[in-house]
């Protein structure tokens, strides 16, 4: 029981360890981040999620449900619409602002441009907290599908791309005049809802194990809407989109490897 504790405390805080050494990059780079590198990072970040929503979530969710003698498609398709569905309905709710938008999304209301820049990722990191949750609550059903270094490798996955995430957030905020600890705080607040969705999601799916595998496939579809929704639009936007889609390539082949060769 407590090396399970033990597995799960560690696969939750290590995604938010990289949105922090990505926030805490305030403190390093000088001015505002070049364009190219952004859409490298964001294209990067999209391609370990799409891989990640593959690999870590919808196979293991088709392999449950045919384990279990159900339709192997059904608990995959359901939960990946749901997911999607999901997202959509947060975005169009939860006020917030991307990067080199004029304009907020959601419902109107009175909150400064920093702080929707900051619900803005904090939408992102949502379906994130959500996978790593559910993959560690399928480690510990005691199932074969999910296995410990398999979710070990999501988490690693995750905090991977969250380095970028963390700095894409923070170091505008720099640039549009709050102090870097601030920017800092904010880049690592922005993370925290990962952990605490993650805890949450373990603490359902221990209810309603026999719907596990429409849980993972639920987390991938909220994943791949913000990758399809924000992140792709975002690194290909203006000059030079090819950074972006080089970035993603890598970001896939990397949560690729880190999946096939860890799980």
């Amino acid at each position: 029981m407590m090396n399970d504790i033990l597995k799960i405390g560690i696969g939750v805080a290590i995604p938010l360890l990289g949105t922090t050494l990505g926030a805490a990059m305030v403190f390093f780079m000088k001015g505002e981040m070049k364009a190219g590198l952004q859409k490298a990072l964001l294209g990067f970040a999209s391609g370990v999620m799409i891989a990640a929503s593959v690999w870590s979530l919808l196979i293991p969710a088709i392999d449950m449900a045919e384990a279990a003698g159900g339709v192997a498609w059904l608990p995959a398709v359901a939960g990946f619409l749901l997911g999607m569905g999901f997202l959509l309905l947060l975005d169009t709710i939860i006020p917030h602002l991307h990067m080199d938008a004029d304009a907020p999304e959601g419902k109107p209301c009175g909150l400064g441009k920093s702080l929707m820049l900051v619900l803005a990722v904090t939408l992102h990191n949502i379906p994130e907290g959500m996978a790593v949750g559910v993959v560690l609550a399928g480690m510990r059903s005691g199932g074969n599908v999910i296995t410990t270094a398999g979710a070990l490798a999501l988490s690693i996955g995750i905090a991977i791309q969250n380095f970028p995430e963390g700095a894409i957030i923070s170091m505008p905020l720099v640039s549009s005049g709050l102090s870097k600890r601030k920017s800092f705080f904010y880049g690592f607040l922005s993370g925290v809802v990962e952990p605490a969705g993650a805890i949450v999601t373990i603490l359902l799916t221990a209810l309603v194990t026999p719907i596990l595998p429409y849980i993972l496939s639920f987390a991938a579809g909220a994943m791949l809407y913000v990758v399809v929704e924000e992140l792709i639009p975002e690194a290909q936007a203006g000059e030079h989109s090819n950074i972006g889609t080089i970035g993603a390539a890598l970001g896939f082949a990397l949560m690729m490897l880190l999946d096939v060769a860890l799980g």
